[in-house]
């Protein structure tokens, strides 16, 4: 029996937001709203702690990276936020480079708060996704606009099998419109659109949990999402 292929990041600008049948993974689910609602809603960021840590946990690389994100969340404040988006994706994919968690950390999955990603000079996509996040939050960016977009990320051409799971993140000027999407991978914000190659499994921010095209297990989503609570409060603590 073939099964449907999964749609595209394109076809998925608007979904329903999901309910899972397992009550243990609704609560989980609940829980990381709360949190992740909690954390980015606080107007109290103390970004000299982020700074002073970086000078006790890293190098002078470091300092210098926090110290010019500092910079740019300062000059970035009154840009649009289409330039917001460039900037913010340009300088996280120009000063952080790619590496496997397993390489940085020693373990097969680990999500990184912006200081620990700025502080080692690498991460992985979940890194990328989350710093981005965050500093365009930090710039007034509207939750409802973003979302960490969790993906499978077709390899070798439109013709191969072959994926594996990547995450990016969405800003819709609008619910309804066609996101755009930031990557990683390249430098460019291009429309899904223009990214045939992913394909969404689910997504989320501090407002819910959406489906994509492809199948979500709910054991998949509270992993993650768990994952953000405990990155949550490793923020909280270091200053966000």
């Amino acid at each position: 029996m073939m099964r449907d292929r999964p749609r595209p990041l394109s076809e998925i600008a608007h979904v329903m937001r999901c309910g899972w049948a397992s009550t243990r993974a609704a609560a989980v689910i609940a829980l990381c709203w709360l949190a992740i609602g909690w954390v980015l809603a606080q107007t109290g960021h103390d970004l000299d702690r982020m700074e002073r840590l970086a000078a006790e946990r890293y190098d002078a690389r470091a300092v210098e990276t926090v110290a010019a994100w500092r910079e740019l969340i300062d000059d970035a404040a009154t840009l649009s936020e289409p330039e917001q988006l460039v900037r913010v994706n340009s300088f996280f994919n120009r000063r952080i480079r790619f590496a496997d968690d397993i390489d940085i950390w020693n373990v097969p999955d680990y999500w990184a708060t912006p200081l620990e990603t700025m502080g080692i000079g690498a991460g992985d996509c979940e890194d990328f996704t989350i710093a981005k996040y965050v500093t365009l939050r930090l710039l007034g960016v509207p939750n409802e606009r973003l979302r960490l977009i969790y993906v499978r990320a077709q390899l070798g051409g439109a013709q191969s099998t072959l994926s594996q799971a990547h995450m990016v993140l969405g800003y819709y000027p609008d619910p309804t419109d066609e996101p755009l999407v930031l990557d990683n991978l390249i430098d460019e914000i291009r429309p899904a659109s223009q990214r045939p190659d992913l394909f969404p499994v689910f997504s989320f921010n501090s407002d819910g949990l959406w489906v994509g095209g492809a199948s979500a297990p709910a054991a998949v989503a509270t992993a993650r999402l768990s994952r953000w609570r405990d990155v949550l409060q490793r923020m909280r603590e270091e200053g966000l």
